[in-house]
This record gives C-alpha cells, sequence and structure tokens, in this order.
C-alpha cells in the first residue's frame, strides 16, 4: 500500500469515527427524551397525598391550636383539660425547622418506579453521550474541546457525571434529574444545530497539554456551577413558599404538590453553597493554568482578553458569594442572588465572549 493511499485510508477512517460520534450524540438525545418523560411521569404520577409536610410544620401555631380540639381527661367526675404543646417552627440557629419533602416521586411506589427508570435511562445516555465525545475525540486523535461544539457536548456529558456521581454517593439529589435532563436537551440541541462543527485539526495555539489540563478543569468546574445554580434557583421558590405558609398563606395546587415535594430551603441552600465553595479552588487553578499556558502561547501571562476578563470577573464573583454567605447578615436570599449572578457571569464567559466578543480566544469560531 503507498503512503497516498495509507493517507486517504487514515482520512477516511477518522471520517468514519467522526459520523459515529454524531450518531451517538443524536442517539443520546434520543434516550435523554425517554428519561425526560420519565422523570416527568414520577413528579405527575408520585403521590400527592404523601405531600404537605411543609405545610404542617409551618402551619401558624394560633391556626394549630384553633384547629386542634384540647386533649381531656376525665377524673373522678372532673375535667382535667391539657393544652397541646406549642409546634417550634424555627430552629435556632435561624432557619425553618422543616423537613425535607419526600421527593419527586412522593414517597409511594409507583412513582419510585418511574423515577429508578428515569435514573436507568439517564446512565444510558449518559454512556452513548460519552461514547459520542470520546469517538469524537479518536477522529482527530486529540481532545474533544477545539470549538464549542465538542466544548457542548463535553459539558453536557460531565454534568450529568457530576448528577449520577452525586446519586452514587447516594446524596438526596433525585429532584435534581427532570430540571437537569431539561437542560442537557437544550444544550445539545444548541449544539447540533447552531454551534455544531465539523472534526477538524487544532490550531497550532492549543497543541499544548494545558489544553488536557485548564480546559478540562474549566468544564467540570462549569458542570457543578451548573449543579449548584439550579439548586439556588429552586431554594429561591422554596424560601417563597415556606414564606408564604409561615405568614398563613395559600399557595397554588402547583406549589403544593411540586414544591413541597423538594428539599426544604434550608437544605438547598446548604447544598448549593457546598457544591459552589468545593469546586472554587478548582476554579482559581483553573484561570492560573489559563494564564501560565497564556505565557507559553502568546509571551505573555496576562493580557486582558475579554475570556481572561470575563473568567476574573466570574472569580471575582463566586469570592464575593462565598464571603456574602459565610456572613450571618448575607444568608438566604441575598447570597443566593449573588450565586445566581456569578453563574450568569460564567455562562457569558462560556457562550456571549465566544460568539460576540473578538479576542485571542477567537480561535475556532464557535
Amino acid at each position: 500500500m503507498t503512503l497516498a493511499a495509507a493517507t486517504e485510508l487514515a482520512a477516511a477512517t477518522n471520517e468514519n469515527l467522526a459520523n459515529i460520534s454524531n450518531t451517538l450524540i443524536y442517539s443520546s438525545m434520543a434516550v435523554y427524551t425517554l428519561a425526560f418523560f420519565a422523570y416527568i411521569a414520577e413528579w405527575l404520577l408520585g403521590s400527592r397525598s404523601k405531600v404537605g409536610r411543609t405545610a404542617a410544620a409551618l402551619t401558624p401555631a394560633k391556626a394549630k391550636k384553633a384547629a386542634a380540639p384540647a386533649v381531656t381527661v376525665k377524673q373522678g367526675g372532673s375535667t382535667a383539660v391539657l393544652e397541646r404543646p406549642k409546634v417550634v417552627v424555627r430552629a435556632t440557629a435561624g432557619q425553618r425547622d422543616v423537613p425535607d419533602g419526600p421527593g419527586a416521586h412522593g414517597g409511594d411506589a409507583q412513582g419510585d418506579l418511574y423515577g429508578r427508570i428515569a435514573i436507568s435511562l439517564t446512565v444510558l445516555a449518559f454512556l452513548i453521550e460519552f461514547g459520542g465525545v470520546l469517538t469524537r475525540a479518536l477522529s482527530v486523535e486529540r481532545a474533544p474541546w477545539g470549538n464549542m461544539y465538542e466544548f457542548n457536548i463535553t459539558f453536557s456529558t460531565v454534568a450529568v457525571g457530576v448528577y449520577l456521581a452525586l446519586l452514587a454517593l447516594r446524596k438526596n439529589v433525585r429532584w435534581l434529574g427532570l430540571f437537569l435532563i431539561t437542560t442537557v436537551l437544550l444544550d445539545l440541541g444548541l449544539a447540533i444545530t447552531v454551534l455544531y462543527t465539523a472534526s477538524d485539526q487544532l490550531v497550532p495555539a492549543l497543541h499544548s497539554y494545558w489544553l488536557y489540563i485548564h480546559v478540562s478543569t474549566a468544564i467540570f468546574c462549569g458542570a457543578v456551577f451548573y449543579v449548584g445554580a439550579v439548586s439556588t434557583l429552586l431554594y429561591l421558590f422554596k424560601d417563597s413558599y415556606e414564606n408564604k405558609l409561615a405568614n398563613g398563606g395559600t399557595p397554588g395546587r402547583f406549589a403544593n404538590s411540586v414544591l413541597d415535594r423538594l428539599p426544604a430551603s434550608a437544605s438547598l441552600d446548604k447544598f448549593s453553597y457546598r457544591v459552589n465553595a468545593a469546586v472554587f479552588p478548582l476554579w482559581t487553578f483553573t484561570i492560573i493554568a489559563g494564564a501560565i499556558w497564556a505565557g507559553d502561547a502568546w509571551g505573555r501571562y496576562w493580557g486582558w482578553d475579554p475570556k481572561e476578563t470575563w473568567s476574573f470577573i466570574t472569580w471575582v464573583a463566586y469570592a464575593c458569594y462565598l464571603h456574602a454567605r459565610a456572613t450571618a447578615g448575607w444568608k438566604g436570599r441575598k447570597a443566593a442572588y449573588l450565586a445566581l449572578i456569578a453563574f450568569g457571569c460564567w455562562l457569558f464567559n462560556y457562550y456571549g465572549v465566544n460568539i460576540f466578543v473578538s479576542g485571542k480566544h477567537s480561535y475556532a469560531g464557535v
């Protein structure tokens, strides 16, 4: 076989792997769609009769006293009236003392079955999508992070991987499944319709081992920040729901059947803080690694390129959130707003800078 023929064969093999990658990505979307409907079934068919824990815990004490008759005990012709104990609705730390909700399944066997089916389909879709990312990398024998399409498919894979890892660690995060899969489908839809780029070799500036270090940590940090942002957003809804109940209000049917199944607002707040705090040092390392790579590639460590600038802005925003969250006066909703602003900065750094702003990082288009 001649050298030209061998080169042509290698190119054809690479093209075949690229086509296999595309097929696997489309297949993963199909399975994710099935998982999406299974998560919907978990929420819709899970028992609503088993919810109401938040309402029971936050019902004002006067209402409880009026609604519940006194306990009477007859002794020797006389009647002794025993007052019911007061219901404590706030913990000593200032958080509401309410239990976590039963979960999307509503605490019954049928809802739990659909939830387990949804998780199984999520695992299958994750493996298929991972195969799509891997074959994309093998088609050009490099890391699959050379453009926005590759970044998107890798990001969604890692985000699902983080969710499944938390489940494997027996963390109560099944409530995250529906929200995660919905955004993953949107992310992949954007990737294959708007951001798709044919498999190709990298520009010279990206031929560095720092590509594996810097970009992989950026993707992982983004996936964890996303999980924290979803938890923060749900915390705001659940906190409003609990406030309304504590003030004697009556939430709608949707809030009672959906929000009451979520963990308590204090649990969501704690979860989002912990995941953001855990990944923040890695985001710091990501920026430092990028600066070192810039020194090797461009002869300077920092030049306030738009990508560098927004990475730093994101770092500052999350640093402000963590500092505010650790300060007693900024716990709760104020700190949650800062967390969402910080994630918004990350999103703009991810999409906006690459699409709308030109700079030294504009080497691969989208």
